[in-house]
């Protein structure tokens, strides 16, 4: 395996490599509308009716004749009836969300009136439509709502809803299988401190919340020891799964089985890319189940979920692409880096001021939750120089 490790792959050839294998699920379920926020749909909405369905006042005040109300003004107010029925010199009173009555074109707001007795003192001249909400204003019955391939969010879901929806079809969630593996690991619920050389593993958890957070199910496998066999038959027993994810096992060490154990079973597309850190990242794909290496250590195992677990979670669970919130800033002091690797540098953000944390030191985890977010360096370029504007990706 030492010489496809040495193969070190750029990271954005890596992932259209890995993307190009990957089929998105097709399976799909019906949802309550309440619950669908997060889901993609898997069919377009078309609206069934009119929203709104009738015409409405969008202020609180009196429904009236436009034409009642020609010239009227603080300094010449007009004067109406207040009455049920709309006829000539008659105003309604209504309500926000309140039918208009047949004959009243405009609803004149109720500041800009004084009752006195039956009467109503107008004082501004409103043109027809005014503060009225017509028939189909928001939704027309016919209209393409949403489009299959969204990713609901909660506004959505209440659009949905105003159309008298009650459940949508979405695509199902994927599973991923989350394997950890490592003679050194313990698992979490492990009372006291460990033994010199034995830690609590907690890559698994790491991976799996992120996953459940990109919109997937996680199942969290058992610790698997280093041994081949017992590789291949953590793998085969998830193979109903959609994604998996194994964490652990990817160098080049006497006890680095994961890449040829995976390779055995399908095929190991990419081991070893120009990620730092992460560049003992391996990907592969038995039969239509992508397969994600990651580094044991664990802000590698971080770092190549984001660069590849993320965007392969979105394509086999159609999720649209989601822009990362960046900022940019300048920096405090220089970020170092290697020609020839994208380094994922951790930084702090202080009075608008980025500190760089650390470029190295990828079993230290405490330092991706002591950071604000990564100053990701391309490649082709040698770090960055103090005062300079970078672009902060904000930790999810």
């Amino acid at each position: 395996m030492g010489t496809i490790f040495k193969e070190r792959t750029k990271v954005d050839d890596a992932r259209r490599i890995f993307l190009d294998v990957i089929q998105p699920i097709g399976d799909t379920e019906k949802i309550l509308v309440e619950a669908c926020s997060g889901r993609v749909l898997a069919s377009e909405i078309i609206a069934q009716r009119n929203v709104p369905h009738y015409r409405r006042a969008a202020m609180d005040g009196y429904a009236v004749r436009s034409s009642d109300t020609i010239g009227a003004s603080p300094t010449n107010p007009v004067m109406l009836h207040v009455d049920d029925e709309i006829t000539e010199g008659v105003g309604v009173r209504v309500h926000t969300g309140s039918p208009v009555p047949e004959g009243a074109d405009a609803v004149i707001m109720i500041e800009d009136t004084r009752l006195i007795g039956d009467m109503l003192e107008i004082r501004a001249q409103v043109h027809p439509h005014k503060h009225v909400g017509c028939v189909g204003e928001d939704i027309h019955e016919g209209e393409k709502v949403l489009s299959k391939g969204h990713l609901l969010r909660p506004c959505d879901s209440a659009v949905i809803a105003s159309l008298g929806i009650q459940s949508v079809l979405v695509y199902r969630k994927p599973v991923v299988a989350v394997i950890p593996t490592g003679e050194e690991l313990l698992p979490r619920t492990t009372a006291g401190i460990p033994p010199s050389g034995m830690v609590l593993e907690t890559n698994s958890l790491m991976v799996g919340l992120y996953v459940e957070k990109w919109g997937a199910n996680a199942r969290y496998c058992y610790i698997v020891l280093d041994k081949p066999k017992l590789i291949r038959e953590a793998i085969q027993s998830n193979l109903d799964a959609d994604m998996i994810v194994i964490c652990g096992g990817t160098s080049v060490g006497e006890r680095d089985h994961v890449p040829e154990v995976v390779d055995s079973l399908g095929k190991i597309l990419i081991h070893g890319v120009g990620l730092s850190p992460g560049k003992p990242t391996a990907l592969g794909i038995i039969g239509k189940v992508p397969v994600v290496c990651l580094p044991g250590y664990p802000v590698a195992g971080l770092v190549g979920l984001f660069a590849f677990a993320r965007a392969a979670l979105r394509k086999v669970g159609h999720v649209p692409d989601v822009p990362d919130t960046v900022v940019r800033l300048p920096l405090k002091s220089k970020i170092s880096s290697r020609i020839g690797y994208m380094t994922y540098a951790r930084v702090v953000i202080d009075n608008d001021v980025v500190h760089p944390l650390m470029t190295s030191g990828s079993g230290v985890l405490s330092s991706v939750a002591k950071s604000d977010g990564f100053v990701i360096v391309p490649e082709n370029v040698e770090g960055y120089v103090e005062g300079q504007n970078v672009d902060v990706v904000l930790i999810e």
